[in-house]
């Protein structure tokens, strides 16, 4: 041990070597807690935009009142057809008088009836669809929201742009330069 000590240097040479090779292993293999670590963020967020979705703004009582209705239509229409069935089998002969009165239907009255029970029922799931509240999108450290702000600074912009500094200094021998001289 104490020749180590003399050949690195002592303790700390030793430990800054040992998280050196530690760093390495971690290039070179994936690390595990890092992995978990980030599976577990994305579970969480993953969690959290669930959560969003379900909440819901309080609603007053006209509101509640309405959607209770909206939420009629379908159960009437199972109800009304389990109810056709049982119809048909107390009564058979009154059934078939009015599906004959049904059948009296001219087709492009089906078709509307069907247009009109799809649009009613596609109008309030995009209704419902439209007014899901979505959390924000997460903004990256650093940048500010509005226009202008301290990251949109034009003078700092080209000041950190080399390209940007040299073509308005005057010295435009870009790529295409190179082009005019072959083609000349």
């Amino acid at each position: 041990m104490g020749m180590m000590k003399q050949r690195l240097g002592g303790p700390a040479a030793i430990a800054s070597l040992g998280t050196a090779a530690k760093g390495v292993a971690e290039v070179l293999t994936p690390s595990a807690t890092r992995r978990m670590e980030l599976s577990a963020e994305a579970q969480m967020a993953a969690l959290s935009q669930l959560g969003h979705e379900y909440q819901m703004p309080t609603l007053g009582w006209f509101d509640r009142m309405v959607n209770g209705l909206n939420q009629l239509p379908r159960p009437c229409l199972a109800f009304g057809t389990i109810g056709l069935f049982i119809y048909a089998m107390i009564d058979p002969t009154a059934f078939a008088a009015r599906m004959v009165g049904l059948n009296a239907v001219p087709e492009p009255l089906w078709w509307l009836l069907g247009a009109v029970v799809a649009f009613y029922f596609g109008a309030r799931e995009t209704f419902y669809f439209r007014n899901l509240p979505l959390p924000g999108a997460p903004q990256a450290e650093g940048l500010s929201a509005e226009p202008g702000g301290p990251d949109r600074d034009p003078a700092a912009l080209r000041e950190s742009n080399a390209a940007l500094r040299d073509w308005q200094a005057g010295d435009r021998r870009g790529c295409f330069s190179a082009r005019r001289r072959r083609l000349s």
